[in-house]
């Protein structure tokens, strides 16, 4: 029986459970799931502080000469108490001095004799950073949750966050099935075919910030079947299988993984491309296995994978699906199964990327979405709207 993909989704995400957490240097820690929430220990600014390189007065002496005291850079504390009709020269960071309530900018202000400036205009800007503006001590900064970019990066830095704490990582394991293939390096004989989705898999695993090891090709038979999950059992969290999870003659992983103690939750999704798409697990680890076409694998990676490998690492991932309008024709004649079209999003418009089925893996050079064509739907007009979900 083949499941909806919702209903096969919530499952694998309902059996996803995070293997703890570990503590990481903030400069090792792009990519990686926070496993706390973020605080400040600092006020920022951590005092009233010039916006601008020019000279801090008191405002109410804006249109008269004022005595120049110091020049006071970024990093060094103020000397001088700002009085009547005095200022003193400031760059822009640095510490504003005591009495000082308006920074002028330097290019309105007339250099006089005698040590003396005069302000040009007839207004100002405070050009003040007040302390703790942007934030107090204590306050939250990043939630827990959170995957961490560069600009996280800064906001530990700035608040000396200088480990994280952070949600392990799975180790994953890939691996590729078939007689047919051969590895990148050898130029494919008559009847062979280079494979393309045990490295394909690997880069969306590492596009997740997750490193992942490539196990290598099981040849269609029982033994080398085993011995390859068996390799990948030693040591991964999940493995994820490329091929051989159909019912021919030759596809052997099922009875692999049952032979191993794997439960099946689902095996059949109903979906175009992946409908033979397998998901187990024997109470410790998960194993899901794809089809071997390349569309396929990579599309059911992004749908179902995808969101599974980012409950695991604790990130709470929203499905950013876009109401768009279609900028050609679509038609088809089988619509048992919701279908995932590749697609191209330009502007506010969807155009169908030249797609010849689930072994065209250069379809999705150009895609840069699919396309979610509902169950019973077997014509979308042009100017119609359709739901694109990113990839």
């Amino acid at each position: 029986m083949l499941l909806e993909y919702n209903v096969a989704l919530q499952i694998m995400l309902e059996s996803a459970k995070n293997s703890g957490t570990e503590k990481v240097c903030f400069t090792k820690s792009l990519n990686r799931v926070l496993a706390e929430d973020i605080y400040s220990d600092i006020n920022m600014p951590p005092f009233d502080k010039s916006a601008m390189d020019g000279y801090a007065c008191r405002h109410q002496d804006l249109d008269n000469e004022l005595e120049v005291l110091e020049i006071i850079g970024a990093g060094y504390e103020p000397t001088k108490i700002v009085g009547k009709n005095q200022c003193s020269k400031i760059m822009t960071g640095a510490k504003v001095p005591k009495d000082a309530d308006t920074v002028v900018v330097i290019e309105d202000v007339e250099e006089l004799e005698n040590n003396r400036i005069k302000y040009r205009l007839k207004k100002s800007k405070s050009n003040i950073c007040y302390l703790a503006e942007d934030v107090k001590v204590g306050d939250k900064l990043i939630n827990e949750g959170t995957k961490i970019e560069a600009k996280h990066v800064a906001v530990l830095a700035s608040v000396g966050k200088t480990e994280a704490e952070v949600y392990k990582n799975p180790r994953i394991a890939i691996i590729s099935t078939g007689d047919e293939l051969v590895e990148p390096i050898r130029k494919p004989g008559s009847s062979q075919i280079r494979n393309s989705n045990g490295y394909q898999l690997l880069a969306q695993v590492n596009e997740l910030g997750i490193d992942a090891k490539y196990i290598g090709i099981a040849r269609d038979n029982i033994n080398d079947t085993t011995s390859l999950i068996n390799d990948a059992l030693s040591f991964a969290d999940l493995i994820i299988v490329s091929g051989a999870v159909s019912v021919g003659d030759f596809d052997f992983v099922p009875t692999v993984l049952a032979d191993k103690g794997f439960d099946f939750l689902f095996h059949g999704v109903a979906t175009k491309p992946g409908k033979r798409t397998l998901f187990g697990t024997n109470g410790k680890q998960w194993a899901i296995g794809v089809p071997g076409n390349p569309v396929s694998s990579f599309i059911q990676f992004q749908m179902l994978i995808k969101p599974f490998i980012n409950k695991l690492i604790g990130y709470h991932q929203i499905f950013d699906d876009l109401k768009l309008e279609l900028d050609d024709d679509f038609k088809r004649k089988n619509s048992k199964r919701l279908s995932f079209e590749p697609v191209i999003i330009s502007g506010n418009k969807v155009k169908r990327a030249k797609y010849n089925g689930s072994a065209n893996i250069t379809a999705l050079v150009d895609a840069n979405a699919v396309m979610l064509v509902p169950k019973g739907i077997n014509e979308i007009k042009k100017g119609d709207s359709v739901y694109v979900r990113p990839i």
